[in-house]
């Protein structure tokens, strides 16, 4: 069962979100969550994951011999063997999380996130142990927790069988390169606005043109980088 491994402070906070909706019902049936708690790897009587920044400066930075454990215990499956899956950690300086990588990580057995705090981690960390840091944009939140809810709500939705309805996820928005089009439904005529009229003649032909046509506005309005990588993608196809 494809499965979700998360090192955190705070494995309370989890499912939250996850819990809900269809993505709750599918968790335990088509895909499981495990939270590791880094306190429990602290030092001393108070459990002490963090020790105050190298050459000064203000916060507390967690320790990477705290977080190399945690890790390994993290990554042993049921077997004792070590998981291959990706092991990420969340920052705002990390690669940016996108379409494709959900799509990726959802065909494969799982994922470990590692949910930081403070002013951040030892670089040593990351040098010993290679793992990618991701980023969920440019912004700053004062932990990881929120951030690999929401990665992971991106990656499961697209586990078959989590959804129902699989085609729903392949005419979202980054799945062609473009955001998605617009959506209506009745009534027919809302606070004097109409549905367009091609969406009830029943034309798919037209209706699919059309929509595609739409998704390309609202790309080239919103999303000028996207646009123009879809313009060159379009081109290198056509020669």
């Amino acid at each position: 069962m494809w499965t979700a491994k998360i090192i955190t402070l705070f494995p309370e906070v989890f499912p939250g979100v996850l819990g809900s909706s269809l993505i709750g019902k599918a968790l335990d049936k088509s895909w499981q969550l495990e939270t590791v708690d880094l306190r429990d790897f602290g030092c001393g009587v108070h459990k002490a994951v963090d020790d105050t920044p190298s050459g000064g400066g203000p916060g507390m930075v967690i320790k990477p011999d705290i977080l190399a454990k945690a890790l390994e215990v993290a990554q042993k499956n049921t077997d004792g063997e070590a998981d291959t899956w990706p092991v990420a950690f969340l920052s705002p300086r990390g690669r940016l999380f996108d379409q494709t990588t959900a799509k990726k990580w959802s065909m494969g057995k799982g994922i470990t996130l590692i949910c930081g705090r403070y002013e951040g981690v030892d670089e040593r960390f990351f040098e010993a142990t290679g793992v990618e840091e991701i980023s969920m944009g440019d912004f700053v939140l004062s932990g990881g927790e929120i951030a690999a809810q929401a990665l992971i709500e991106a990656t499961v939705r697209l586990i078959p069988n989590v959804l129902g309805n699989f085609e729903s996820t392949e005419n979202e928005s980054f799945i062609s390169g473009l955001l998605e089009h617009p959506h209506y439904t009745r009534p027919r005529v809302w606070n004097g606005l109409s549905v367009p009229e091609i969406l009830l003649t029943g034309h798919h032909e037209n209706i699919s043109r059309w929509r595609k046509s739409k998704a390309e506005e609202i790309t080239r309005i919103r999303r000028p980088d996207l646009w123009q990588r879809y313009c060159e993608q379009k081109t290198e196809n056509e020669i």
